[in-house]
This record gives structure tokens, C-alpha cells and sequence, in this order.
């Protein structure tokens, strides 16, 4: 019933190590399907090499596994916490890649220091708060999820598309699934140059309002003129 959401599913987490953003079997990546509420996403500790798309778990909101031979991610209830708070995303993916969650790590956002950064993602990309124990003991996967949402219920979550968790890593996410895994290959990429960038040049600054206007509004909104019609 759900072939064509677990072959889209399993296609665009195969993308996560082509891209080199998991090692061994750290990321996963989810869609949903709206017409149904219900949701693919990579099974548990299994290995990359070893996944085929039937291995994908279908899941509904609430957290039932309605197909699948194996237990799902271990993130699943972050990711539910995200569907449940924004009906405009329909595909998040979580990864440890190296850039990015040194980033989290650190406990700092990204700041947009050029115009890579501002084609995607419309000024510093956040990095919210640590979980506090009893967050962590009662519910931690879902309580990421609730932190997440909490932190973009009166923000712009289309424009940033991005989010990372102090100590932990980033989450991305998009229309579907494919467009999640592109927001996460960017947000590495501005990661590796952010850190590069401040290498290079101690006190840099940000772009330019203006400059990051401009980039980020070609793209995206009634006034794109980006690509092709």
C-alpha cells in the first residue's frame, strides 16, 4: 500500500552517505504522506549498505507502527513532535554530519556570513538549548521534538529550514524528503565555510542585510526570479 512512500523515503535517506553526512548509521530521513497522516522513516541501527526500500517503517502520529518488519528510528518522536506542530513541512531529516554538530556542539548558531547561506536559509541558523534532565529522563526524543517546535511556533520555519540541537546535532527539513536531505548537504556547507570563514578573519561580520535580502528573495516568494518558469 505504501510502495511509492518507502521507495521515496529510502531513496532519500541513500542520499545521506552519498553526500557524506552519516557515518555507520547516524541520520535518518522521513516523509508523510498528508492524505493519510502517516509517515516512512528509516528503521533502527540497521546498516546503509544492508537497507532496501520495504525495510522503510510506516508510522502514524501517534506513534503505532502500522507496517514494517523492524523497530523505527530511534528519532521517530522528534519527528512526529515536528509533523504534529507544522503542517507545511513534509520531510525532516537528522544527521550527526561533522560541520554542522560542531556547530551544536559549541552551542552557537550560524551566522550568514554570504550569499550561499542566504539563497537558503534567511539569517543565523539557531541553535536551541540543551534539554534539562528531567526532559532528558521523562521523554528525550520527543522533548527535542517539542523543543524544536516550541522554539519555531512564531517563526518563519519555511525560511529557516534548519535547526541545531546544543550537544546533539541538526535537523532539517522541507516539502518532502529530497528537499530536506538538500537543506541538510547546504547546511553542512555553510557550516564548513562559517567555520573556515571565522578561521581566516577573527572579527568578521555578517552579510549585509541587504545583501541577504536579495539572495534569499530571488529564490524564494512572489518576487523569485531564480531559475527557470
Amino acid at each position: 500500500m505504501f510502495e511509492e512512500l518507502k521507495k521515496r523515503v529510502y531513496e532519500a535517506n541513500m542520499q545521506l552517505p552519498k553526500y557524506g553526512l552519516v557515518t555507520f548509521t547516524w541520520g535518518n530521513v522521513s516523509e508523510i504522506d498528508k492524505e493519510t497522516g502517516y509517515f516512512a522513516i528509516k528503521p533502527s541501527g540497521v546498516p546503509y549498505e544492508e537497507l532496501t526500500p520495504e525495510d522503510m517503517v510506516i508510522m502514524d502520529l501517534n506513534g503505532n507502527v502500522i507496517e514494517g518488519k523492524y523497530k523505527p528510528s530511534s528519532d521517530t518522536p522528534t519527528h512526529i513532535e515536528i509533523y504534529k506542530a507544522f503542517d507545511k513541512i513534509g520531510g525532516i531529516v537528522h544527521t550527526h554530519s561533522p560541520w554542522a554538530t560542531s556547530w551544536a556542539q559549541s552551542g552557537r548558531g550560524i551566522p550568514c556570513y554570504g550569499t550561499t547561506h542566504a539563497d537558503y536559509m534567511y539569517g543565523e541558523i539557531p541553535c536551541v538549548r540543551n534539554l534539562v534532565k528531567e526532559e532528558i529522563e521523562e521523554a528525550y526524543e520527543k522533548n527535542t521534538g517539542v523543543l524544536i517546535a516550541d522554539y519555531f511556533k512564531d517563526k518563519d520555519y519555511i525560511a529557516m529550514p534548519a535547526v541545531l540541537c546544543k550537544n546533539h546535532g541538526p535537523f532539517t527539513w522541507g516539502k518532502d524528503g529530497n528537499e530536506a536531505v538538500h537543506h541538510a548537504v547546504v547546511l553542512e556547507e555553510v557550516a564548513k565555510m562559517a567555520v573556515r570563514t571565522e578561521e581566516i578573519e577573527g572579527h568578521v561580520k555578517v552579510a549585509p542585510q541587504e545583501l541577504q535580502d536579495k539572495h534569499y528573495f530571488r529564490k524564494h516568494g512572489e518576487k523569485a526570479y531564480y531559475g527557470q518558469n
